[in-house]
Order: structure tokens, then sequence, then C-alpha cells
């Protein structure tokens, strides 16, 4: 199947990207990828790449490889799969970190006057 016929399968955000074509730092990306994958024996996974392109489109060629996106303070590693193909990088590397509510503290509320202090 070529590209082209395979880009008929993407969403429409991501087949209007890749006909207008993309910037030359992507081909870089997704080169380093493939080197990665080839200088790695069999069964065994590559190196991670690092990146920032969290915009970037997941291809069929990344697949099977591990890459770094960052997420805004650190990075995030991300194991490319086949369910992956046509969503981008950062839909895999949160930005944020989930809320986790604990108990109210002395003070907080007339009601926690009534919570025993520790």
């Amino acid at each position: 199947m070529t590209f082209f016929n395979f880009s008929k399968l993407f969403r429409s955000r991501q087949r209007r990207r890749l006909r207008r074509k993309l910037h030359p730092r992507y081909g870089r990306f997704i080169k380093k990828l493939v080197e990665a994958k080839k200088k790695c024996s069999v069964g065994e996974k590559p190196k991670a790449i690092k990146t920032h392109l969290r915009d970037c489109i997941v291809i069929p060629s990344m697949v099977q490889s591990l890459v770094n996106v960052h997420n805004g303070k650190g990075f995030s590693q991300v194991e490319i799969k086949p369910e992956m193909i046509g969503f981008y990088l950062g839909e895999f590397a949160m930005t944020y970190k989930r809320v986790t509510h604990g108990k109210p503290g002395v003070g907080a509320t007339h009601s926690s006057k009534f919570v025993p202090i520790k």
C-alpha cells in the first residue's frame, strides 16, 4: 500500500498535514528512529530517541520504536505500537498530573474545627 493510499485512512487533520508536506525536522526524527531500529539486534528494543515534536504524526515506519517525548518538564518514554498510527506523539505523553485531593487541614473550613489534631 502506498503512503498516499495509507494516508486516506487517517483523520482529516492528519491527511491535510501530510498533503501539505512535512517540515524537514520530522524527516530527520523519523530517520533517527529507523537507524536506531537497524542498529539493535533481533528481539531487542531499540535505543530511545528524545524529541520535542509532540505534533508529529505516528506513521508505520515508527512502529516498535522507543521515543522519549517532552512533556514540558521532562521526557516520557513511549513505545510506538500499531494501534497508535495516525495519532500525535503528544497524545501519549501527559503534560499534567492527575489531581488527588487529601483530607482538609486544620482551619480549612469551619467543620474542620472538629477534626482531631494528631
